[in-house]
């Protein structure tokens, strides 16, 4: 699967479970570790851990298997690893603190899929 398409999905079962700030940023010309990150934020820890399964459960289907994956079970924050694309799962305070869009203010935002 592309990377363009991996995005759409990601966005696409984010939102199925509500997610928050949706935010995508290309990072092919600030990094060279991942092509782009997805954002999102959750309000609890119980709805960062349900985003956290469903776009790895979405990606298995897809038969995506991630190159690795941290923090799914504290609902603070998770990291999801599909080597291209990594996807930033954050509980609504942890993401105000870590301000990754801050952070990463060189990279260009991608214009969030309709679905």
């Amino acid at each position: 699967m592309e990377p363009k398409d991996k995005i759409h999905l990601a966005a696409k079962l984010a939102r199925s479970k509500k997610a928050e700030d949706l935010v995508i940023l290309d990072m092919r010309k600030v990094t060279n570790f991942c092509d782009y990150f997805v954002i999102c934020s959750g309000n609890s820890q119980k709805q960062v851990e349900s985003i956290a399964d469903t776009i790895q459960e979405g990606f298995a289907k897809n038969k995506i298997k991630a190159v690795s994956s941290n923090g799914t079970r504290n609902g603070l924050w998770s990291l999801l690893d599909y080597g291209d694309l990594v996807v930033h799962v954050f509980h609504k305070e942890i993401r105000e603190y870590y301000n990754l869009e801050r952070l990463w203010i060189d990279a260009q935002r991608v214009r969030i899929p309709k679905d």
